[in-house]
């Protein structure tokens, strides 16, 4: 299909401005690019996403890590636009878009707050809903008004397929309306911020793994399609399958259910959906590994009380050092009051290097936890500073990016992901 005058020229403009961004050592341009295609055509997303298949993927935490798994497993039915690099907004997916034109199916990353709209432009046959979670209330807000947000732009597409976790109260809640739902047993770790209904306000009572609202006894947790246990993957008509991941941690087995479920109602094999998501290791840098002289630093991402208390139970206690880096910038959300719920009392028993450009926030709640620590402001001295051997780094979102670019301009040499099975056998150790 011939693409409207204005789109070609958004589509020329964007390239120019990635040219550029790139030979001034801007970085890859993809995001200027998007932003300026929009200005130019600010129909060009739903202009790119026409005739494709599009799956959606969002909530709080996991949304990188799921799409890349979600497109792993697409893989078998045609080329996929996905993004690399998780920029899940706007300009990030217009860019993607342009970049895979010929693709027939998209696996797109969106932001919890951009999802209404970006789904009027795609029109997706699925969308996949994580968890939801408080996150930046200084960006984002109170986390019932997104989940109303949610439910609301959802009404507006009843065609689409929804594939939502039962175990999130806050997700239930926003699929619950949704004519086809694929309900996903995926875990919910963190129940902080679900302790009322969000349709009636009266409490959630939680028994095992059953929930349900005392203000409405119609509204509790529906009866899964899918789950998971240690070993393998269960769905629909009795299918089983092992399912061994590269990526540690229980919530990451959640989002590949989540991403298998999602890919076998777009038509892929549940065999070989289970397969492909087991591929998935490093994810723009979340849980990769690299060699900086004497240190074998491993890098985890985590961005807000859920997605901390996840993180910390993937560090490794027996690795020689543990670096914390926390800043304050505004991706990162400037209120930082969200350490007081991060339960780092679990490093009573292991030093912990605090850093960050809010390394002495981060130092207080570590004294209060009784962690023993010091504080080293700077990220890579901090690293520096460690014994010989293997570094954990836990960051949030803008030390991190910043971390990766440190190192890779220090020389740090990649590492081979683990094998498969190395990720479930140090979870199984851990218990």
């Amino acid at each position: 299909m011939r693409l409207p005058f204005r789109t070609r020229v958004a589509l020329a403009a964007a390239a120019s401005a990635r040219w550029a961004s790139r030979a001034a050592g801007r970085g890859k341009g993809s995001m200027i690019g998007g932003l300026v295609a929009a200005k130019i055509d600010p129909q060009i997303m739903a202009r790119l996403a026409a005739g494709k298949r599009t799956m959606l993927i969002t909530g709080t935490n996991g949304k990188s890590t799921t799409t890349r798994m979600a497109a792993a497993a697409l893989a078998e039915l045609g080329e996929v636009a996905t993004q690399p690099d998780g920029a899940n907004m706007d300009a990030g997916i217009i860019a993607t878009l342009s970049l895979a034109r010929p693709a027939p199916i998209a696996a797109l990353e969106v932001d919890e707050l951009h999802v209404p709209h970006v789904s009027d432009a795609t029109d997706p046959q699925v969308l996949v809903l994580l968890n939801l979670s408080r996150d930046q209330l200084d960006r984002v807000g109170e986390i019932n008004a997104i989940e109303r947000r949610l439910r609301t732009g959802m009404e507006r597409h009843p065609d689409t397929l929804v594939v939502a976790n039962c175990d999130d109260v806050l997700v239930t809640s926003a699929a619950f309306d949704s004519p086809s739902v694929i309900w996903v047993a995926a875990g919910a770790g963190w129940v902080g911020d679900s302790v009322s209904c969000p349709r009636t306000g009266e409490p959630v009572v939680r028994r095992g793994d059953d929930w349900y609202s005392t203000g409405d006894p119609d509204f509790r947790r529906p009866v899964p399609q899918w789950w998971f246990d240690e070993k393998n993957i269960y769905g629909p008509d009795g299918f089983q399958a092992p399912m061994t991941l590269a990526v540690p941690g229980r919530a990451n087995r959640g989002n590949a259910t989540q991403a298998v479920a999602a890919a076998v109602a777009m038509g892929a094999d549940p065999t070989a959906a289970t397969a492909a998501v087991g591929t998935v290791g490093e994810v723009a840098g979340r849980y990769g590994s690299v060699q900086l002289g004497e240190h074998r630093v491993r890098t985890l991402l985590a961005k807000n009380p859920a997605g901390w208390q996840e993180a910390l139970s993937m560090i490794d206690t027996e690795a020689d050092s543990l670096v914390i880096a926390v800043n304050g910038q505004v991706p990162d959300g400037e209120d930082l009051s969200w350490l007081w719920d991060v339960r780092f009392e679990a490093f009573e028993t292991m030093k912990v290097i605090a850093a960050g450009e809010r390394a002495a926030d981060l130092s207080v709640r570590l004294l209060y936890a009784g962690a023993e620590h010091v504080t080293i402001d700077e990220p890579m001295k901090a690293i520096a500073s460690c014994p010989p051997g293997r570094v954990e780094v836990l960051a949030n979102y803008t030390a991190f990016r910043d971390l990766g670019l440190a190192l890779e301009r220090a020389g740090a040499t990649p590492l081979a992901p683990a094998d498969p099975g190395a990720a479930a056998r140090t979870e199984e150790d851990a218990r």
